[in-house]
């Protein structure tokens, strides 16, 4: 295993973009942890990195070493259904245009965060990075994968004929405390979380839940995925893509279980067969993670899923 280099970060400056969301906390927290006192987050009010004029401005006031680009404009399915254009122009032009002026401004490293919503509809399970390009996205969110997926390209092309040192990092499906609960643009833990935590409290006699509950998915505790993103900034020096998850899958159907349990539901079940499933399996290789750069994930999925609901019972 790997140890955490704290002289990596002593005297880094350091932009974390979506510093201040879900994720990027966690990633704020691990850097202070390691003894990094150089970090910007900049906020939508002030920067607009859709913007190009607004990304100079950024670079010309911070002069950054490395860069980490979390930022996102992100929903679960139904929000993708809604914003395919917006999800595709937005992500792409933050991703493009903050790559292209983090090599014209000569910063030592970018790190560029992705989406397994990258990966091919029919993928083999698990999903191995060389994989990435056999195939188009589920199509619910492909101009969201696929616009994120631009800065791999970026990235390949940019390390061969620059020798720019940009990272691709591939992080399975988020969650753990201070998720975005949101009914409207959540994803499907905390969507579910507060579901059940409001029929409990009033008493319903059923849930009704998307889809059959047949698709799989991998979850990735947001505390673990930070720690996956900062071993990658400090060891990780090629541009070909690395995942980022636990190797373990869970149906919707017992992932719905699961939650219902923990909350403490007794009630039905209704699975809405007419709304989409999204994606039919999705679980990742995470070998190269480990081989790379010595990331395993810790928390255990049954773990994780009682942290966030205490938190989510606490803090809502």
């Amino acid at each position: 295993m790997i140890n955490t280099d704290r002289s990596f970060w002593s005297s880094k400056k350091v932009v974390v973009t979506g510093g201040a969301g879900f994720l990027g906390s966690y990633v704020l927290a691990k850097l202070k942890e390691r003894g990094c006192d150089k970090i910007f987050v900049p906020l939508v009010e002030e920067y607009d990195l859709v913007k190009e004029r607004d990304i100079i401005r950024l670079y010309e006031n911070h002069q950054p070493d490395i860069v980490i680009h979390l930022a996102a404009v992100v929903g679960g399915i139904g929000a993708n259904q809604v914003n395919p254009g917006k999800y595709f122009y937005e992500n792409l032009m933050m991703g493009v245009q903050l790559m292209h002026q983090g090599y014209l401004n000569k910063i030592e490293k970018f790190v560029a965060i992705g989406t397994i919503c990258a990966y091919p509809k029919f993928c083999p399970v698990p999903f191995k990075e060389e994989d990435i390009w056999n195939g188009y996205p589920e199509e619910t969110n492909a101009p969201y994968g696929q616009a994120k997926k631009m800065m791999l390209v970026q990235s390949l092309a940019y390390r061969e004929q620059y020798d720019f040192n940009s990272i691709f990092l591939l992080p399975v499906n988020l969650y753990g405390p201070r998720d975005n609960f949101d009914p409207q643009s959540s994803h499907v833990i905390p969507a579910l979380i507060k579901k059940f935590v409001e029929a409990v409290e009033e008493k319903k006699p059923y849930v009704e839940v998307w889809g059959d509950g047949s698709p799989t998915r991998e979850f990735l505790y947001a505390d673990d995925a930070a720690e996956g993103i900062l071993l990658g900034t400090e060891y990780y020096n090629k541009s070909e893509p690395v995942n980022l998850g636990t190797g373990f899958e869970i149906s919707i159907k017992d992932l719905v279980t699961l939650i219902g349990q923990k909350c403490d539901y007794h009630g039905e079940i209704k699975w809405l067969t007419d709304k989409p499933n999204g994606q039919p399996k999705r679980r990742l290789c995470t070998q190269k993670a480990e081989k790379e750069f010595g990331f395993q994930a810790k928390v255990t999925f049954e773990e994780g899923i009682e942290n966030t609901i205490g938190w989510y019972l606490k803090n809502r």
